[in-house]
């Protein structure tokens, strides 16, 4: 008896939660194989962290906080360029299949001139590490890192401009193989640059940056294989829409900037909350660090699933359907929650399992000095964890409407009122570390309700990034409509 009434109990579950579109089998279908692809590259940070924790403490330090530098200043054109993933979502949903190809060759003219323009910043690398306060031995590592990271760019952004084709249209599997490929040529030229194997010197800090770079070439060689193949050629004009297309790129830059000012201005303000904990000491910067970097582990391949967010949002909004959008929302929401739960119960519980791997090649008295600190700061990433499934997925949702103005202004206020000037004053002011991480932690929940209202007011129903194609007129309808039909 029980059995028979739990089963329309079930099924009306599973209808409403897990089937149909916008339902958890879908936006999962979609996001697995993007959660397999950000999660290999936060394995690849994970990796690259513990070779260098390997090589010097010093190191790792420095290419935490140089990384994030370069790629905060970098991030305002890759939110730009990888925007492309809206447009061509928007144009799937709207059946304008031909408008895809053009989409992403403008992406790929955004990336190509902002990679050239990132390449000046090369010679400013010394004053801009100088500025930042930090011990000379670290400065020498930034500068290094900072300087191989401004050539990866290019390769970087259009990578980024070429995978919007294949996101944006659902094709998640090509994108998890390329990226699966490049993360393993770049972890195994981690370890043979990083420590000089094979023969090759001992680069260090240069060496996990070059292998980076060789990475990112052979993602975008693959890529543009593949966008431009036959089958791609004659569905979405990824030859014969090659041209320049100045509308296409005002909209781009329209709805992309604010995407990309907003990725930079948060990456650029995690960049200044590192910088500050370095002046308070080494270990407090080594130990924010590695706690960061355990966080990217778990974290980044939930951006998996607010790229499908996305990705769906913009496919149902093409097709005119809102309530499709907002089920794939909450679907993906339900999703990152669960997860994201989970991790944060194991930062809390366990934390010594996560931090053992920087303990393994890491020299005793440094990890000695880390290690309790890093288990504290642990906690504060287990708390915001919960907060953070909000911000991935109902932020997404936003910019695949074409939110994104609104996106960008919350968090640049909220970011640096909340985070980053807090940080600075109780730094002067002599303040420890654990109380400018109270401050992190209170704006990544802070920003999470926002974003929630912002989504629940839905406003965001009515928006579009693409043109609205004509209506069709309905088989056997006249062009133009008789004087009978008129009166009639």
């Amino acid at each position: 008896m029980v059995f028979s009434v739990s089963i329309p109990w079930m099924k009306n579950w599973m209808d409403k939660y897990w089937r149909g579109p916008g339902g958890c089998a879908e936006v999962l279908n979609l996001s697995i194989p993007l959660i397999i692809s950000i999660g290999s590259q936060s394995v690849l940070m994970f990796t690259d962290r513990m070779f260098l924790s390997w090589y010097s403490t010093d190191a790792m330090a420095a290419a935490m906080q140089a990384g994030i530098t370069s790629f905060g200043i970098a991030s305002l054109f890759y939110g730009t360029v990888s925007y492309v993933n809206t447009f061509v979502a928007q144009y799937t949903g709207s059946a304008q299949n031909n408008k895809t190809g053009p989409a992403v060759w403008q992406g790929i003219y955004i990336a190509i001139v902002a990679g050239v323009l990132l390449l000046f910043l090369i010679p400013m690398a010394g004053q801009l590490f100088l500025w930042m306060g930090h011990s000379p031995d670290v400065r020498g590592y930034e500068i290094i890192y900072f300087q191989i990271m401004c050539v990866n760019a290019l390769p970087m952004l259009i990578a980024a401009a070429l995978g919007g084709f294949f996101t944006g249209r659902g094709d998640t599997r090509t994108v998890m193989w390329v990226n699966l490929a490049g993360v393993g040529i770049n972890i195994v030229l981690d370890y043979i640059l990083i420590f000089g194997k094979l023969g090759l010197p001992r680069l260090g800090v240069a060496g996990a940056a070059w292998a980076t770079f060789a990475s990112s070439v052979v993602i975008v060689a693959v890529y543009f294989y593949i966008f431009t193949r036959k089958p791609h050629r004659d569905s979405f004009a990824t030859i014969k829409g090659w041209k320049f297309d100045p509308e296409i790129v005002r909209r781009l830059l329209r709805y992309g900037l604010p995407n990309g000012m907003q990725f930079m201005l948060d990456i650029c303000a995690f960049a200044a909350f590192i910088m500050f904990v370095g002046r308070i000491s080494s270990t407090a910067l080594a130990a924010t660090s590695v706690a960061f970097g355990i966080n990217t582990l778990a974290f980044m391949p939930m951006l998996g699933i607010g790229v499908a967010v996305t990705t769906l949002v913009g496919q149902s909004l093409g097709r005119n359907e809102p309530s499709a959008a907002a089920k794939s929302t909450w679907s993906g929401f339900y999703i990152t929650y669960a997860y994201m739960a989970s991790i944060a119960a194991g930062y809390w519980f366990f934390p010594k399992v996560f931090l053992y791997p920087f303990s393994i090649g890491a020299g005793a008295s440094d990890y000695a000095a880390i290690e309790p600190v890093a288990i504290k700061l642990l906690a504060f990433v287990a708390f915001y964890c919960l907060f953070d499934s909000g911000n991935i997925i109902f932020s997404a949702a936003l910019k695949g409407a074409g939110d994104t103005r609104f996106v960008m202004y919350i968090t640049i206020i909220l970011g640096w009122l909340f985070m980053v000037l807090p940080t600075w004053l109780l730094v002067k002011a002599g303040y420890g570390v654990y109380w400018v991480w109270s401050f992190a932690t209170a704006y990544v929940c802070i920003l999470a309700v926002v974003f929630l209202l912002r989504f629940l007011a839905g406003k965001w129903k009515n928006m579009r990034v693409i043109e609205i194609p004509p209506p069709k007129m309905p088989v056997g309808m006249p062009a133009v409509p008789s004087a009978s039909a008129e009166t009639g």
